[in-house]
């Protein structure tokens, strides 16, 4: 049964459009057509999980797929939460608005060590319990869903989480999740149980079933039945481009464009990049379909930008050629591309000639550490000369603001390597001054290290008081650094991600305390001392605090002296660098380190220890999960980055040996450099003004809950889908010439607002009305489209007064309400047995209604709103009544029109304007029920 989604969202829900499910590409399949129906649970809110690629991709594959239906859910934002609770409302699906219980499987992308919080929020919130073991035992056990999770985070280490999923589903979905729907299927047709169907999944490569695996007590996961595979096989799928068509949101997202990927993994080596170890292979697109997929793309999304997603998009060595063949394709739609963070030493005028145009985006490279030396120990593969070759290329192609990414806290990292990053930006600015033009601005995030599992420093830790003395040495040397922005990971956040990235099954009561004492994702945001407070509490209680401890003064280190351990003896401990030793100590030579243990050492201990380092031959909480990296492999590269050594990319050149290429994951395929088409030129805004054209048009329904901003963004949108010769403004940034007369308050439906379109050739009229009524939704109807003559003022300019149609209520006596004294609070003595009509009439017989209204810049002036309405009376009475305190009868609802001032100088009469005056004739408590605009009336002189 679905929920009246309409009830909750009230005037006291922001941006209540995140919850209405039916933006442009959102699919209604019918329920009872359906045998399978998911539900994609994205754990934050709407503008983060909308935009996501990856739950957009799965969306459209499920939904393409015969009797699937698969709908969305997303964390909702805390004003929504506490009305779902209040009102004992489940959680619910934004497309069918039912209830998540009502699925048969619900999947959560965990993207993030900290974000499971997140998600055992919408499981309390739908009514569903939070972990298998409850929902096993529970008397609904048959009617719960299945509750699996995928991403990263959950391919890497699920063990903290195991607890609250019934399978975890590793690696690549396109592929693996229509086969978990087709055994759903088989399972419900054949009425299996909730375990049977569980075995069943766990014959599929890729899903991980935690019930049917014990921890041992070294940590290490173990099958506790001989069905199912003693290691799990992560998927690996071939991207397809076309699939990532999809949602236009109405609200602004966080990455509001059309997004495609080019490239699917990393063979770069970063040895703390865990996403290029669990991606491996590259799988390079064919650009054919990637220029198709953004053509088509961007013709049915109406987007302004596109970008092109890989985790390293300058190793697409068809890129400048791509580009440059979608830019000229798209030259005459005011388009612009945007990339994520590049490799510097691939930046160059090929790369910049795609970026470039009349919208030039930001650009982000991440040198990652300050000095060569440890460039070298992370295996980033970056020289100084190549820096300083892809900055000074951004610097002469126009670019004067650039973002950098560093981390502190890396594996053999000195304070002479950490002053590095300040000594790398210090010599950027020099070397890049430009005569004539302001100087380079740069925009630096320094993160703090965290090692991640299936990493060569999986094995390593970090200690977060050597991170805060860090951030303290630069910041006392970037203070006074002209040009130059710093942002700080919080250490506390760091602190938790390296504490539940690498744990084990325990780690799940502590997930779960953490989440009863309030540390959702957002509080880390809004309120981080809440959030770590949380944190450390349930920590405590769990009694984990000593290995919690170890990650605040640091476990053990690779690169550290170890006393009474022969293996580690000549290892050269440069960790332990005091600040008046830095400037006096040359760059460290790990030539003659000797190699780590790679099998059970005598002298170091199989256990937890907060002096000494673990074996690396110990067993690890994910060694169950084959992710094709050799384990072998990890601890070679590792003993490289105790000697400096870097490895090339097996992309391009020899064969690293890590372990994935073969039948299970496949193979790198690369697609070789391209011809770059000739450039055709940056697009011109056309400013011809040969047509302007009025359309009145209504927003009613769910519409109304779509607020102006996202409104006007629409139209833009949906002029581009209906391909109509919209004129552009000039300048930098040129936008289309559509002006709207009023702001219409969210929440208030209308069936009579007005818009001026300005065209660049003349159109027939209802030709014009055709293809815009085509591509807008169903909810925006047009009632009117007119010629105007150009020179005449536009609409908003000719402005003059609204009529409203509002329905009130009374709601009780102000004297009883404790409203009597209210501000602006001036009586008007009416009959005790006065009625709505004898309050109108009262309200157009009086001749001041005094208000102090505040303007924007803080001042206040008296208003008489009386003077402002123009034409007030009574619709309609309903049957309902209610007795004042004088003991008088007065009807209790009412339908109002009124006519009022409406203008652009601020000159306004609303709703609320009416209540007061109501309120003052009555001495009731008046409420505004609904709002309805009937019409925007213009003054032509």
């Amino acid at each position: 049964m679905a929920v009246k989604v309409e009830e909750l969202l009230t005037a006291d829900i922001n941006q209540p459009a995140r919850y209405l499910g039916n933006e442009l590409g959102s699919t209604h399949k019918p329920w009872d057509e359906a045998l399978v129906r998911w539900v994609l649970t994205y754990p934050e809110v709407y503008e983060v999980g909308a935009s996501n690629l990856g739950h957009i991709i799965l969306y459209n594959i499920l939904n393409a797929g015969p009797r699937q239906l698969c709908d969305r859910a997303y964390l909702p934002a805390p004003d929504l939460a506490a009305k779902l609770r209040s009102t004992k409302t489940p959680l619910f699906a934004v497309e069918s608005r039912r209830s998540l219980t009502e699925f048969d499987i619900l999947g959560f992308s965990l993207s993030y060590e900290l974000g499971a919080t997140n998600i055992l929020e919408m499981l309390d919130l739908a009514g569903i319990p939070l972990t298998w073991q409850e929902r096993a035992t529970n008397p609904q056990n048959g009617q719960m869903p299945l509750i699996f999770a995928g991403g990263q985070t959950a391919t890497s280490n699920p063990e903290p989480y195991a607890d609250f999923f019934d399978f975890i589903a590793l690696g690549d979905g396109e592929e693996l999740l229509p086969e978990i729907g087709l055994i759903l299927a088989e399972g419900k047709t054949n009425n299996l149980s909730r375990e049977a169907l569980l075995l069943d999944l766990a014959q599929i490569p890729g899903v991980y079933v935690p019930q049917f695996y014990d921890m041992a007590a070294d940590g290490s996961v173990h099958p506790n039945r001989p069905q199912v595979p003693e290691r799990i096989l992560r998927r690996v799928a071939t991207p397809i481009p076309a699939y990532s068509i999809g949602l236009v949101p109405y609200v602004q997202t966080v990455h509001d464009r059309l997004t495609v990927e080019i490239r699917r993994g990393c063979t770069r080596g970063c040895r703390f990049c865990q996403p290029g170890m669990l991606t491996r292979p590259a799988r390079d697109v064919e650009p054919q379909q990637v220029v198709e997929a953004i053509e088509q793309g961007m013709q049915a999304t109406g987007h302004s930008e596109f970008s092109l997603l890989s985790l390293s998009c300058s190793d697409y060595l068809a890129l400048p050629a791509v580009g440059m063949e979608i830019k000229n394709r798209l030259k005459d739609k005011n388009i612009s591309l945007s990339l994520p963070s590049q490799r510097v030493d691939r930046f160059d005028d090929n790369i910049a000639d795609i970026l470039g145009g009349t919208r030039q985006g930001g650009l982000t490279f991440a040198p990652e550490a300050g000095t060569q030396r440890m460039r070298d120990i992370v295996n980033k593969g970056l020289t100084n000369e190549e820096l300083l070759r892809g900055v000074k290329i951004a610097v002469d192609r126009g670019w004067d603001k650039i973002k950098l990414y560093f981390m502190i806290g890396l594996p053999g990292e000195t304070d002479f390597d950490v002053l590095g990053i300040a000594e790398t930006v210090r010599w950027l600015h020099r070397e890049c001054r430009i005569d004539g033009r302001r100087g380079l601005n740069f925009n630096l995030t320094i993160s703090n290290f965290t090692p991640k599992p299936h990493t060569p420093f999986q094995w390593h830790s970090v200690s977060t008081a050597e991170f805060s003395r860090k951030q303290k040495l630069l910041k006392g040397e970037f203070r006074g650094m002209r040009g130059v922005k710093v942002n700080y990971t919080d250490v506390r956040i760091s602190a938790m991600e390296d504490f539940v990235g690498r744990g084990d099954r325990r780690l799940a009561a502590v997930v779960r305390r953490a989440w009863e004492l309030g540390a959702g994702m957002d509080a880390w945001w809004e309120s981080l001392d809440q959030a770590y407070k949380a944190w450390t509490q349930a920590i405590d209680e769990s009694g984990l605090t000593w290995k919690y401890r170890q990650v605040e003064s640091g476990e053990w280190n690779l690169f550290e002296k170890e006393e009474g351990s022969s293996a580690t003896d000549s290892v050269t401990d440069v960790t332990d660098v005091s600040p008046m030793s830095v400037g006096r100590r040359e760059k460290e030579d790990f030539s003659n380190s000797p190699d780590l243990p790679l099998s059970p050492s005598p002298t170091l201990p199989l256990s937890p220890s907060p002096s000494l380092p673990l074996s690396l031959d110990q067993a690890l909480p994910w060694d169950h999960l084959d992710t094709g990296i050799d384990k072998n492999w990890l601890k070679i590269d590792l003993q490289k980055a105790l000697k400096a050594a870097t490895v090339p990319d097996c992309s391009f050149e020899g064969c690293s040996r890590c372990g994935v290429c073969g039948t299970d994951f496949g193979h790198n395929v690369v697609v070789d450099a391209l011809p770059i088409p000739e450039f055709a030129g940056e697009f011109v805004p056309n400013t011809e003004r040969k047509k302007r054209l009025r359309v009145w048009f209504g927003k009613v329904g769910d519409m109304a809950l779509v607020g102006h901003l996202d409104l006007i963004r629409l139209f833009d949108r949906v002029v581009r889908r209906a391909d109509l010769p919209i004129s552009f403004t000039g300048g930098f940034h040129p936008n289309p010439r559509i002006s709207l007369a009023n702001a219409l308050p969210l929440g208030v439906t209308s069936t009579g607002e007005i818009a001026d379109f300005e065209l660049t050739e003349s159109i027939d009229i209802e030709s014009f009305r055709e293809k815009l009524a085509a591509k807008l939704p169903e909810n925006i109807p047009i009632y009117k489209v007119e010629s105007v003559d150009l020179k005449a003022p536009a609409a908003n300019q000719l402005l003059e007064a609204a009529e409203y149609v509002i329905t009130v209520a009374v709601g009780g006596s102000l004297t009883e309400n404790g409203e009597l004294d209210r501000e602006n609070s001036a009586p008007v003595s009416v009959a005790p047995d006065a009625n709505w009509e004898a309050w109108v009439k009262t309200i157009i017989e009086t001749e001041a209604f005094w208000r102090v209204h505040t303007t924007k810049s803080g001042k206040t002036q008296n208003v008489n709103l009386r003077d402002r309405l123009h034409k007030l009376e009574l619709v309609e009475q309903k049957p309902e009544s209610s007795t004042s305190a004088s003991g008088g009868t007065s009807q209790g609802r009412a339908v109002l029109r009124f006519t009022g001032s409406c203008r652009s100088d601020g000159n306004l009469l609303k709703p609320e304007h009416i209540v007061f005056m109501l309120e003052q004739v009555s001495q009731q408590e008046i409420q505004l029920l609904q709002v309805e605009r009937s019409q925007l009336i213009l003054g032509y002189g």
